[in-house]
C-alpha cells in the first residue's frame, strides 16, 4: 500500500507546474522548494509593515496538484491540522503562525475547513535581537488529500538578515496577512459582523442559532466554530431566508455529544466571506 500511495504521489508531483510570483511581484527572500507527496513547500519572508524595523513577515507557502487540499488549524469532521516546529530556529523571540480565512470542503462521507490547490500561511517573526541574523528552520507536519489522504513533512529553512527588516514588506505575504480574520473590534468594511449567538443547552436539541451581517449578502458566507482542549462542535448549517445581508445558521450540538464539557468554555467564531474574514470569542453559558 505504502508503494502505491509513493507512486501515486510521484506522478502528481510531476503535473505540479512551478510557482512564479505575478509579475511584477518582488519576494524579499524565499527558500527553494521542497516536494512534499502532493505538494511543494517552501519558506518566504521580508519586513513587517506592521512592526517596521522589528519584526519580519515571513511565510510557509503550500502549493498542491489540482483537485488536492490541505487543512485549517480546526479540520472539521475529519482531516489533520498542520503542525509547525519552529524549535530549531536561532534567534528567535517569538514567532506566530496566522491562519488565512479557509473554505468549507465536502466529501460524502464529511463536511471539513481548508484549503484548495495553494495556502500562505503568514508568519509573524520577532528577532531576539534585531541587529542580528535570523536563522528560520521548521519541520512542517501536515496532510494533503484527495480521494485518499498522504501524510506529509518537510524541513525548511531560511536566513533572515538583519538588512531585510529596513526593506518594503513583500507583497505576496502583506496580501495572505490580509487573508487573516480580523477581530470585531478591527473590523473592515467587508468583513462579517457577529450579531447575536442564542444558545439552547438543556433538553433533547441542543444547539447554537447565530446571527451574523454579510456585506455580499448571503452568497459566499460561512461559519465555523472551534473550542478549547480538543472539544469537537459540529459544523454550522447555513439557514435559508435572510435579508438585508443578515444570514442566520444553526449548529446541532447533539451530534457532538459533548454539550456539557462546552459549558463556559470560550468558543471562537470565524466568519468567512468573498469580501472579508472576521472572527469572535465568545463564551458558551452555563
Amino acid at each position: 500500500m505504502r508503494r502505491v500511495v509513493a507512486a501515486l504521489a510521484s506522478g502528481l508531483l510531476a503535473a505540479l507546474a512551478p510557482v512564479k510570483a505575478p509579475a511584477g511581484e518582488q519576494i524579499a527572500t524565499a527558500s527553494p522548494w521542497v516536494e512534499a507527496q502532493a505538494a511543494r513547500v517552501r519558506l518566504v519572508a521580508g519586513a513587517d509593515a506592521a512592526h517596521p524595523g522589528q519584526a519580519f513577515l515571513a511565510g510557509v507557502e503550500i502549493v498542491m496538484a489540482e483537485g488536492w487540499k490541505t487543512y485549517w488549524r480546526n479540520p472539521g469532521e475529519a482531516g489533520v491540522p498542520p503542525n509547525f516546529d519552529w524549535s530549531g530556529s536561532v534567534n528567535t523571540a517569538s514567532i506566530k503562525v496566522r491562519y488565512p480565512a479557509p473554505i468549507r470542503l465536502v466529501d460524502p462521507a464529511a463536511e471539513m475547513i481548508g484549503y484548495k490547490t495553494s495556502v500562505l500561511f503568514p508568519i509573524e517573526v520577532m528577532p531576539q535581537t534585531a541587529s542580528a541574523a535570523v536563522d528560520l528552520r521548521l519541520a512542517l507536519e501536515f496532510a494533503v488529500c484527495r480521494e485518499i489522504c498522504i501524510p506529509a513533512q518537510a524541513s525548511l529553512a531560511l536566513a533572515l538578515p538583519a538588512a531585510l527588516l529596513k526593506q518594503a514588506p513583500a507583497p505576496l505575504l502583506a496580501a495572505a496577512q490580509d487573508r487573516v480574520p480580523r477581530p470585531q473590534t478591527a473590523r473592515r468594511a467587508g468583513d462579517p459582523q457577529l450579531l447575536a449567538v442564542k444558545a439552547t443547552l438543556e433538553g433533547p436539541t441542543p444547539s447554537l442559532q447565530i446571527e451574523a451581517k454579510f456585506a455580499n449578502g448571503a452568497a459566499g458566507a460561512d461559519l465555523f466554530i472551534e473550542a478549547p482542549a480538543g472539544l469537537f462542535v459540529p459544523m454550522a448549517k447555513k439557514l435559508p431566508g435572510g435579508s438585508d445581508g443578515h444570514v442566520r445558521f444553526l449548529v446541532d450540538l447533539a451530534r457532538g455529544g459533548e454539550v456539557q464539557e462546552l459549558k463556559g468554555k470560550e468558543l471562537t467564531i470565524t466568519l468567512v466571506s468573498s469580501s472579508g474574514a472576521s472572527e469572535v470569542a465568545w463564551t458558551l453559558g452555563e
